[in-house]
């Protein structure tokens, strides 16, 4: 086994400002300029060859479970990352999801969001996305509604007081980043699976294209897992030129836990760490001792 150390935390994809994005991306450029295409370029965007597999069933999660992560940026610890599923909602699942930085970040970047997934119960489809955040002096909203019979995606936002709104458009399936992990949750795993979706973060839509790697055994200090190892590269659909390569371990068990995501934002690498969770009729489970990541 080798130790995973933060400068080998390469390249994260973050994919949303509050989500499984750990720290967001501060996207300042102007949004009320319709995005423009990508210039006539060398770089092609990444076909979809093949739709999701069906799910597994029964959900390996309830309302109520509550997931908790420490978010490290560039080698310091950064804050912290909050995942937990609500009650059912007028026929949806939603996933609200917390990430603020610590009192040390703060002062490279300071961050205190909020972000909603609402997810169809079964399928795990992702019908609407809001967020609420702040990073630095910038506060920002955005509401996501997401056509799966058009295959559109129309997003209305607020910066600064200012409002906007884009619309995009998806291939085979389109998700929220909070969605697309509970999504990968409940995938059948298997080594070499390939898995491919449209997923909306960072105020863009991006192709998601990866594989299961392997199953690993993987010891952190949570506990010792057997996990499923999964390497993709998200590329952004107006402009194929941005990619953020991501890796994801997802334990081999009935509850799927997410225990690890490694990768990059715009400050650096960053790693969000599973450190302790609670789960309806289940003790709740936190980590102990320092911190031993071993794959």
């Amino acid at each position: 086994m080798t130790t995973l150390r933060p400068a080998l935390a390469a390249l994260l994809f973050s994919f949303s400002s509050a989500a499984w994005a750990q720290l967001p991306d501060l996207d300042t450029s102007d949004d009320t300029k319709a995005p423009q295409p990508a210039p006539a370029a060398t770089t092609a965007l990444p076909r979809c060859e093949q739709r999701l597999p069906t799910l597994r069933a029964p959900l390996a999660f309830a309302p109520g479970e509550v997931l908790e992560f420490d978010l490290d940026a560039m080698g310091a610890n950064a804050g912290k990352m909050t995942m937990q599923v609500q009650k059912k909602q007028d026929g949806s699942l939603p996933v609200q999801i917390k990430v603020q930085t610590n009192s040390f970040f703060s002062k490279v970047r300071r961050v205190d969001a909020t972000a909603m997934s609402y997810l169809h119960p079964k399928t795990l489809r992702t019908s609407r996305y809001t967020e609420d955040a702040t990073e630095n002096e910038a506060h920002r909203t955005v509401d996501v509604a997401f056509n799966t019979k058009d295959r559109k995606v129309r997003v209305d936002y607020t910066l600064k007081g200012k409002k906007g709104r884009n619309d995009y458009t998806y291939d085979h399936e389109g998700l929220d980043v909070g969605g697309a992990i509970y999504m990968m949750r409940q995938l059948p795993m298997k080594e070499g699976m390939p898995v491919c979706f449209d997923v909306y973060g960072v105020r863009r839509m991006w192709r998601m294209t990866a594989t299961v790697v392997k199953r690993e055994h993987v010891s952190m200090p949570l506990g010792e897992f057997e996990a499923w190892h999964l390497s993709g590269t998200a590329v952004r659909l107006d402009n194929p030129k941005m990619k953020r390569e991501v890796h994801v371990w997802i334990s081999d068990d009935e509850r799927r836990l997410p225990l690890a995501a490694v990768g990059t934002i715009d400050l650096g690498a960053v790693r969000a760490t599973l450190t302790s969770y609670a789960r309806p009729g289940e003790k709740a489970k936190q980590a102990e001792g320092k911190e031993q990541l071993k794959w």
